[in-house]
Formats: C-alpha cells, sequence, structure tokens
C-alpha cells in the first residue's frame, strides 16, 4: 500500500498539481489522426517523363519594350510610334521573329480600350507572347 502525505495540500485543502491527462489523450488523438491523413493529402502518380537534352533559353539581349503614356502615345524602347506603323518597326526590331516576347508597359490612366486595341494589334501580327509589366511594391504589414 502507497501512503500519501498532505504535502501538496495548502490551507484550504486544494491540490496544487497540475492534471496533463486530458492533455496527452488529446495529443494521442491528434497524432492518430495526423498520421491517418497525412497519406492522404499527398499525390502519388508515377509518370516517366522523358529526358530533356534542350539547354535553358538564354535571356534576350536587347528585349523589345512597348509602351503607352498616359496621353495613349505609344513607345517602343525610346522611339515613339504610331498605331499604324507599330506593327512595321516591331517586325523590324525582332528581325520578323514572332515568337519574341514583348513587354508591354502601360500608364495606369490609359483606358481599357486602348489597351485592348494595342493587344489586338499585337495578336493580329503574330506576337502571341506578350509580358504585362508592372510596377513592384513593397508590401506593407
Amino acid at each position: 500500500m502507497a501512503l500519501r502525505l498532505n504535502d501538496d495540500l495548502d490551507d484550504n485543502g486544494e491540490m496544487h498539481e497540475i492534471n496533463v491527462t486530458p492533455f496527452i489523450d488529446v495529443m494521442l488523438v491528434l497524432l492518430i489522426i495526423f498520421m491517418v491523413a497525412a497519406p492522404l493529402a499527398t499525390v502519388d502518380i508515377r509518370v516517366n517523363l522523358p529526358p530533356s537534352t534542350s539547354t535553358p533559353q538564354p535571356r534576350p539581349e536587347k528585349p523589345v519594350y512597348l509602351s503607352i503614356k498616359a496621353d495613349k502615345q505609344l513607345f517602343i524602347g525610346n522611339d515613339p510610334v504610331t498605331p499604324e506603323t507599330l506593327v512595321n518597326v516591331l517586325n523590324a526590331q525582332t528581325a520578323d521573329k514572332k515568337d519574341t516576347t514583348i513587354f508591354f508597359q502601360a500608364d495606369k490612366s490609359v483606358d481599357y480600350e486602348t489597351l485592348m486595341s494595342v493587344m489586338d494589334q499585337l495578336r493580329q501580327a503574330g506576337y502571341l507572347k506578350v509580358g504585362l509589366m508592372g510596377m513592384e511594391t513593397v508590401a506593407r504589414n
């Protein structure tokens, strides 16, 4: 038989020991749930991919920038162009390579109609790789 002394009791007869049994029970139940759910959350589809022997594409030496200012003026690089000469200047800049990425930037005050008309001109000319540019901002906490 074990004998227990009343050393842990204070004057009111309250015990000051922390009972961790419910905490351990909850943790074991959570452990079992996670052990069962973890294999279900992963995707395990075996796919044999063919090896690639191609080299990574180098960055363009001179990227082509198409800009629209707030007054709807078009620029390729630093040179102003008109909507009529846009395709001809792009063909000259890219040496008729239609797979060249055109980096497109527009002032935030440019209306949607102007933006889409330039995008349509690019698509009709065969320039399907268009990179839309934006201003990077620092996230505030």
